[in-house]
């Protein structure tokens, strides 16, 4: 006789097992996940871009030509290197190019008593914290730092000296070596005498220009520098006698064409 067959019964314990083993890794997941409605904070942006370009003086020597990044940040003298890759075993050669070892850093700045936020590579890092800070490396004086400093380094560099405590220190540095106090709002209180009209007024220079070629064209005599009440009547007398010394040379030329017949004679009113 054979066998009867009876359906398998899974124990309840082995079930309870394997349904933990799924739904624990769900639970955990659940746990351990944050939520958070704070945002990120976010990145200062590079400080050479704060800096208001139309105040800036022109760079030297303008801005970089090969490795355009190196007008971006703090680059030095680094450059694209470019080489070979030669295989050891069959002594085969390949093209390949090396990239500066550049950096992100937020560097303190005294003078302006916030940190500048900038690209450099580790070369500048180097000389930065042996020269002790990057405002000593931005105010360096020599031609090869201003070279090496390129358009966003000069940008940095006028933004830290226009600060009170480096106009300070230029200043005692001058009063050491003997020279004068530099004048500072000189320039903004002087008037330039060529652009002031009759009336005391502001004049702009291409009306400046286009009065003084006419002047020119008429033959007329025109004073630079301050204009006063007698160069104002002594410019009015020359004008006059001009107009009357014309009158008597069209009156004689009138005069010499009727006496050769060239022309009628006309009476003028007097």
């Amino acid at each position: 006789m054979p066998p009867s067959l009876r359906p398998l019964a899974v124990p309840q314990r082995c079930l309870a097992t394997s349904l933990a083993s799924y739904s624990a890794p769900a639970a955990t997941f659940q746990a351990s996940r944050a939520f958070s409605s704070t945002p990120q904070p976010r990145r200062q942006t590079p400080s050479h871009l704060t800096v208001p370009a139309d105040q800036i003086p022109p760079y030297p020597y303008g801005p970089f030509r090969t490795y355009k990044q190196r007008n971006q940040g703090l680059f030095g003298r680094s450059k694209i290197r470019f080489g070979n890759t030669v295989s050891e075993k069959y002594d085969r050669k390949s093209r390949t190019s090396w990239l500066p070892n550049r950096h992100t850093k937020r560097l303190w700045s005294p003078a302006l008593g916030a940190f500048i936020r900038t690209r450099l590579t580790a070369q500048v890092l180097r000389t930065v914290d042996r020269l002790g800070g990057i405002d000593e490396y931005l105010l360096g004086s020599k031609a090869k730092r201003i070279r090496e400093l390129g358009p966003a380094g000069w940008a940095l560099r006028w933004k830290i000296m226009q600060t009170p405590a480096v106009r300070a220190r230029f200043a005692r540095e001058r009063e050491a070596l003997g020279l004068p106090p530099k004048e500072e709002h000189a320039a903004e209180e002087t008037v330039e005498p060529e652009l002031v009209g009759e009336d005391g007024g502001r004049m702009a220079a291409k009306a400046v220009e286009d009065l003084v070629d006419g002047m020119i064209a008429r033959d007329e005599e025109f004073v630079l520098g301050e204009v006063t009440e007698a160069d104002r009547a002594a410019a009015a007398q020359h004008a006059a006698g001009t107009e009357l010394v014309g009158e008597a040379e069209h009156v004689a030329e009138a005069e010499r064409k009727v006496k050769d017949g060239t022309e009628p004679e006309t009476r003028t009113k007097a």
